[in-house]
């Protein structure tokens, strides 16, 4: 890298605006959305979709509730053409979905995209043509006059092919592409040249599409570029002013949220934000922005992870872990203190405790995208307590006293430490079990029954202890002392019971209950036990002997 970097680079130069208003407004409904996948997505795989991919990958983004989905470039290949017939002879194109196309100004071009799109319902043609500096200097070596009459030209080209689609609703999108790094009065130049052409009217609005095509500056001009457009643009009431953002600089999202500040009315993004370099707008994240302020999305990611493996199958591509909202490990916490945080919040809402969403690392419930609670909560050396209690009750229905979890949690990290990866709630439970369930020496219950009579209890009781068995009895006022003072009669060690809970476990337990109890020392040692038995009396008492034989 250079040590002045300012040598090669320079600062994008922003728009004078001193009365910008976008940064006092709040957003309060969802855009008109539309679905680039399988275009700008399609284009930027290095294997692209064939038409069976494109067709179920289509299915997946109406289920969504797109309702304009930019299908290809009809023009571009034999593949894209056919798509575009296949989905319009076969039908699967419902009547209230408009399909999108799009073309450069060049007529043979447009005539190819015209005739794929004979028959259809509802389209979009989608012009463009690149109008920055550095288009016009480097790729097309032409003057603003002469990049300006090419794109008047093509649309006049699409003007003249419209009666060639009678019967299907055309609407009429242009993009002077690069517009971002486009003077933005010659973006509103060209674009009311092509206006000119379409004559666009407040009954019929044309879209002109403002694209972000390579980030090179910060969201915020951006937004003052799509403010400034939608404030000196003419006819503005006739335009649906459309938003297509890319990543370079990893604020795609970010400038979409503010050029929606800004004024627009419309979005054009990709599902998880697949597109060329760093790819384009993630509509999920865009979405799902706004529901958690309480905005209808206008659509559906209810079941989001079966949205994502139908992306990943068609594209090949895989979402990363983090990626917002569909990322494997979004809902997950490995800190014990953010495990213990939502652990606590989870059950606050769960008890109606609160009207709106507030549990702490959560922006939304993950169960509102198809996503369930014990995906919130893992374990691995970094984990605390809390993450090994909830764990252990969501998957099992151990509800583990506070007390036990502080002392069961650092023997379970230290088990995990010494695994050096993340476990899975059956080895957590293992572990439990080891440590606890299945602790038999040095006392190892045979046999027990107990009855009462008036308030007391008599047991009596068949131990094994130190390989020899031992019969006790013992009374007390309830069958979990009466076992105790038994033990103590017999020569063991005199303790006392400082908390006693016991719970049905789940139905898809093997067992039915189980009994945790914390012993007390006469030298105020103190340990806890449990014990697991389809009879709750002799799970107490399984789990005084856990107790017992842990405290040594």
């Amino acid at each position: 890298m250079l040590n002045h970097p300012a040598s090669k680079y320079r600062q994008f130069a922003p728009v004078r605006l001193p009365d910008r208003s976008w940064p006092d407004r709040i957003l309060t409904a969802a855009p008109i959305w539309c679905s680039v996948d399988l275009r700008d997505g399609n284009q930027a795989l290095a294997v692209p979709m064939n038409v069976a991919q494109k067709l179920e990958l289509f299915q997946a983004l109406v289920k969504c509730g797109f309702k304009e989905i930019e299908v290809g470039f009809p023009s571009a290949s034999n593949t894209e053409f056919a798509f575009n017939r296949l989905l319009i002879e076969k039908g699967h194109i419902p009547d209230d979905v408009t399909i999108q196309c799009l073309v450069q100004a060049r007529e043979d071009l447009i005539e190819k995209t015209v005739q794929s799109l004979i028959g259809a319902k509802n389209v979009i043609i989608h012009l463009y043509n690149s109008t920055s500096p550095a288009q016009r200097r480097v790729v097309f070596g032409k003057s603003k006059d002469e990049i300006k009459a090419i794109a008047v030209q093509g649309a006049k080209w699409i003007r003249e092919r419209l009666p060639r689609l009678a019967g299907t609703n055309v609407r009429l999108q242009y993009s002077p592409e690069s517009f971002s790094m486009t003077e933005i009065e010659f973006a509103k130049e060209i674009s009311e040249a092509v206006m000119d052409v379409w004559q666009p009217t407040p009954e019929r609005k044309m879209i002109l599409n403002l694209p972000d095509t390579v980030e090179v500056a910060m969201p915020n001009v951006y937004a003052d570029q799509i403010e400034w457009m939608c404030r000196n643009i003419r006819d503005r009431d006739s335009l649906i002013i459309s938003l297509h953002t890319h990543n370079d600089r990893c604020t795609g999202v970010a400038a979409t949220e503010l050029g929606l500040l800004a004024g627009a009315d419309r979005v054009e993004g990709t599902l998880f934000g697949n597109g060329e370099r760093t790819g384009n707008l993630d509509v999920v994240t865009v979405a799902l922005n706004l529901y958690m302020h309480g905005i209808d999305p206008q659509l559906d990611f209810s079941d989001l992870s079966a949205l994502r493996e139908v992306y990943e199958r068609c594209t090949g591509l895989t979402v990363p872990p983090r990626q917002p909202y569909a990322g494997e490990l979004v809902f997950t916490a490995f800190s014990g203190s953010h495990q213990d945080a939502i652990k606590k919040g989870l059950a606050e809402w769960e008890k109606g405790g609160r009207e709106f969403w507030d549990v702490p690392y959560l922006t939304i419930d993950p169960a509102d995208i198809g996503r369930e609670y014990r995906e919130v909560i893992r374990v691995n050396s970094q984990s605390g307590k809390g993450g090994v209690a909830y764990l252990l009750e969501s998957e099992f229905g151990i509800e583990l006293p506070k007390d036990m979890q502080r002392e069961f949690g650092p023997i379970a990290n230290d088990l995990v430490d010494a695994l050096g990866r993340e476990v899975k709630g059956e080895e957590l439970k293992r572990m439990f079990w080891q440590e606890y369930i299945e602790r038999n020496t040095p006392w190892e219950l045979k046999h027990f029954h107990a009855d009462g009579l008036g308030g007391v209890f008599r047991c009596r009781a068949s131990l094994v202890h130190q390989g020899k068995e031992v019969s006790v009895s013992g009374e007390g006022n309830g069958p979990i002392s009466a076992f105790v003072q038994a033990l103590v009669t017999a020569g063991g060690p005199k303790v006392e019971v400082s908390y006693f809970k016991e719970h049905a476990l789940s139905a898809d337990t093997a067992a039915s209950a189980i009994a945790y109890i914390q012993l007390r020392s006469a030298d105020g040692r103190s340990k806890w036990g449990a014990g697991v038995d389809t009879n709750i009396e002799l799970a107490s008492i399984k789990a005084v002997l856990s107790a017992l034989n842990r405290l040594g």
